[in-house]
């Protein structure tokens, strides 16, 4: 098996033993060693051994590839005049994703899975290795099948949504669609999926049918996830943290009690910036999150009505700018804490058996990720020892 030596990195990110002081396991003047598919040795440069082919950074810096635990990329149409009105001073509220399913449904497989490649090889350019992807935009049996049946060709951790709101023609019956989602929906879903999910929250569903949901999904073999407390406090958090959810996501509202929940469980909460962006909803503490212990990932949320953005740099600078990370704490958490959020230990880090998922910034450090928003800094990237930019 041939061997790629990368050598003369100026700052390496391992994620590995991290401290408070170096959330990102930091290496300087360093070396990896990809062999296949995963990395063989990491080290300072002076001790790398002998390769096959060797590639020189030049002094710049490395990070693992970024791991986005949160995201809906199998959907129909466009939002934008909805972000316009909302940028005009109209409030956000869920109601919106029914226009994007009325899109979703009328559109072919090819359409929709030229669009899903075409988000994939998207993030893959800035960065982004590990996608999840949801679904949520059918709402019907054969269309929420569909969607995770497409999104499993391009990515392994994939999530059954059929809970994302009620669809119109169940207005008045929401619990006899919530029938469905833990009947037929789930049965032609599962075997696609690794996880479930519910949107827990005002204008969607309760706890009580969260709860049925996610427990009818565990009972098929498939892993918890949550969406919760994104327009105002509620009791999702909590839930999430009693189901063992491997993360609860958006996080914009939580009480004292939320956060020491959190901090007591393995987990996490999954940070999307670019819905607080996009929806002009206030920023989440993450300094206040951090500090009490919670561990935190940041994802895009790529969507087209609240969050249309792919781009994990971006995500990262807000959340510095933001949120009150510090750059190495959204560095690790757009990596590392993605992959807890997943539930994986072979990526989003730098270490000997890890994937080979990395990239090569033009830059000397990751801070330059935050520090210099909105310009292209990623120059390589490596996807399962393969280069694939």
């Amino acid at each position: 098996m041939s061997t790629t030596l990368i050598t003369g990195i100026g700052e390496l990110t391992t994620n590995v033993d991290p401290g408070s002081d170096d959330p990102c396991g930091t290496v300087l003047d360093a070396a990896v060693l990809i062999e296949g598919e995963r990395i063989a040795w990491v080290g300072p440069a002076a001790d790398a051994p002998r390769a096959d082919d060797v590639i020189d950074a030049a002094g710049r810096a490395m990070i693992p590839g970024f791991v986005d635990s949160h995201s809906h990329l199998v959907f129909g149409g466009d939002r934008s005049a909805e972000f316009e009105a909302r940028m005009a001073g109209q409030r956000y509220a869920a109601g919106g994703i029914r226009s994007t399913v009325a899109a979703t449904r009328s559109a072919s497989d090819a359409e929709l899975r030229a669009r899903l490649r075409g988000f994939v090889d998207e993030m893959l350019a800035q960065g982004t290795t590990t996608v999840e992807i949801k679904s949520g935009y059918g709402l019907t049996v054969a269309d929420e099948e569909r969607a995770v049946r497409l999104a499993a060709e391009v990515t392994s951790e994939v999530t059954f949504l059929g809970a994302h709101v009620v669809p119109a023609e169940y207005a008045e019956n929401a619990d006899d669609y919530v029938d469905l989602v833990c009947g037929p929906m789930l049965a032609a879903c599962a075997p696609h999926a690794r996880w479930i999910d519910v949107f827990c929250e005002t204008g969607a569903f309760t706890v009580a049918q969260s709860r049925r949901i996610l427990d009818a999904g565990v009972a098929r073999g498939l892993r918890p996830r949550l969406h919760a407390s994104q327009l105002g406090p509620g009791e999702g958090v909590r839930l999430a943290v009693e189901l063992g959810a491997a993360s609860v996501d958006h996080g914009t509202y939580l009480t004292d009690a939320d956060v020491a929940a959190l901090a007591a469980s393995d987990t996490v909460l999954t940070l999307l910036p670019g819905v607080e962006f996009s929806t002009r909803q206030p920023y989440p503490d993450a300094r206040r999150l951090i500090d009490a212990g919670v561990t935190v990932a940041i994802a895009c949320d790529t969507n087209p009505g609240s969050s249309f953005t792919s781009s994990m740099p971006f995500c990262i600078a807000i959340a510095v700018r933001d949120m009150g990370l510090t750059p190495g704490e959204a560095v690790h958490a757009a990596t590392a804490g993605g992959a807890r959020a997943l539930r994986r230990d072979d990526i989003g880090i730098i270490a000997p058996g890890a994937r080979a998922d990395l990239v090569l910034l033009r830059a000397p450090s990751r801070v330059h990720l935050a520090y210099r928003p909105g310009v292209p800094l990623v120059q390589r990237v490596w996807k399962d020892g393969a280069a694939v930019r």
